[in-house]
């Protein structure tokens, strides 16, 4: 599966972890902990400020790839933008095609998108 010889394969299982790999392995419990003493709120930025508070010198490119690896992330404050607002009451154009886009020939059907759109 992953296109390597066997002697590639069972060398790079014996390697030992690199330095890397070890530095993750002491950072990623204390990235879970302080995520998790926040509330799950601390994104990458806050939870760099916090290491280093404690003494732990990293890097906050650092914390965003092992945030990546552990599936955490912090909350987004504030709401999205709403650009475009449909109106309930407006005609809407017939689906003459019933969402079937597929066509036996070149130039058989034409399909373009003429929705309505208001500015704000």
């Amino acid at each position: 599966m992953l296109s390597w010889s066997e002697s590639a394969y069972y060398a790079r299982k014996k390697r030992p972890k690199s330095a890397r790999r070890l530095r993750d392995e002491q950072l990623m419990p204390l990235i879970e902990q302080l995520h998790a003493e926040s509330g799950g709120t601390y994104g990458a930025r806050r939870i760099t400020r916090a290491l280093r508070r404690k003494g732990v010198v990293v890097a906050r490119c650092t914390v965003e790839r092992l945030m990546g690896e552990l599936g955490l992330e912090g909350v987004i404050r504030g709401q999205r933008r709403r650009t475009t607002v449909p109106e309930p009451s407006a005609p809407r154009p017939p689906d003459l095609v019933d969402r079937d886009f597929t066509a036996s020939r070149p130039d058989q059907l034409w399909v373009a998108d003429m929705e309505r759109r208001e500015v704000l």
